[in-house]
């Protein structure tokens, strides 16, 4: 295994958490409004079923961003969705110190991000494109490719 350095950028972060109910948006169209604000600097957009006034179905958009980045996300939503409306506000979010080590296995070299919390590993995850083209091009089952890695770095398996 051959480790590259901590990564400090992930600490306690002061961002906006923004967010629209949308109840008369074509579905399609949420899919490319998420691509326009992770483009724009978005650093995580999701979608929640909800239900609105009167009973309606709806969708809650939420998505964190840095200060620096709220006009462009206004922008984004007004423009691109139907809301009328936004609501935001600051929130502090503190992300573990992350590593990235390359472990060898059978199938060639991948990535395994690491969370580290009080100078200590608490999370890795593979990174999931590189498993994914190594599963495509040897046309093998991406939970295989999985399965090497957690080998690889000496843990058990998770699935």
């Amino acid at each position: 295994m051959v480790s590259h350095p901590p990564n400090h950028e992930h600490l306690d972060h002061k961002m906006v958490k923004m967010e629209v109910n949308l109840d008369d948006i074509p579905g399609e169209w949420l899919g490319y409004v998420m691509d326009l604000l992770f483009e724009a600097g978005a650093n995580d957009v999701f979608y929640t079923p909800i239900y609105m006034k009167k009973n309606r179905p709806g969708i809650l958009l939420q998505l964190l961003c840095s200060q620096e980045n709220i006009h462009r996300m206004k922008e984004i939503l007004f423009k691109e969705t139907t809301t009328l409306g936004i609501r935001y506000y600051p929130l502090t979010v503190h992300r573990l110190e992350r590593m990235f080590t390359k472990v060898t296995t059978e199938y060639g070299i991948v990535t395994v991000k690491e969370g580290i919390y009080e100078g200590q590993v608490v999370q890795r995850a593979p990174e999931y494109e590189e498993c994914k083209t190594i599963a495509q091009l040897k046309n093998i089952p991406l939970k295989q490719v999985y399965e090497q890695v957690w080998k690889a770095i000496g843990e058990k398996s998770r699935l």
